[in-house]
């Protein structure tokens, strides 16, 4: 045994509380490297590599056991600044896209977003990249509901008049037309 009873404990403890794999995986190559196992046979039974086992082993003597989670690390920097963002947001939420310069075009899509951006900054997103700004925004990217202009409530009652005398035509003009039938 390379530690106390209690350090062992520790590590056991952590190892059975957590959750994710990665880190479990992590815990029990400690408590076995710790229970006096050999590199190999931990790296064999844990499925990672000697040097790992290492690792571990030497992250755990210099920052005890929060070393062994990962710590929070930074993605990507953004391309667009927080600013442009909410210009973008504020222009879907009260322009369309025709008021930005898209002529022929009535709804915000991921696709028109993404041609704005590379128009207005000069920056290329794809589609995900997009839609991961609209999540990030607090805005839900959905396909547009058309609904049709309110109509003139007499030119539809005239509408249906008229509709039925050409139904009624249609149907006389079919019942007069007789079909003979040959046999060949």
């Amino acid at each position: 045994m390379r530690v106390t009873q209690k350090e062992l404990e520790k590590v056991k403890s952590a190892m059975e509380h957590e959750k994710k794999v990665r880190y479990f995986k992590r815990y029990q190559a400690l408590y076995l490297f710790l229970s006096g196992m050999k590199r190999a046979e931990v790296a064999k039974i844990v499925g990672i590599t000697k040097t790992s086992v290492t690792r571990i082993h030497q992250l755990f003597r210099k920052e005890g056991l929060s070393a062994i989670p990962d710590k929070p690390r930074e993605g990507r920097p953004p391309k667009l600044t927080s600013e442009q963002k909410e210009q973008i947001k504020e222009m879907i939420l009260t322009k369309t896209p025709v008021e930005a310069g898209f002529p022929a075009e009535f709804n915000w899509t991921a696709g028109l977003i993404a041609k704005f951006i590379k128009r207005e900054y000069g920056l290329s997103y794809s589609i995900r990249g997009i839609t991961g700004i609209f999540e990030r925004l607090g805005l839900s990217y959905t396909r547009p509901t058309y609904v049709l202009a309110a109509a003139d409530k007499q030119k539809q009652e005239q509408f249906v008049k008229d509709f039925a005398k050409v139904k009624k035509i249609c149907w006389r003009a079919k019942s007069n037309t007789s079909f003979s039938a040959t046999n060949r």
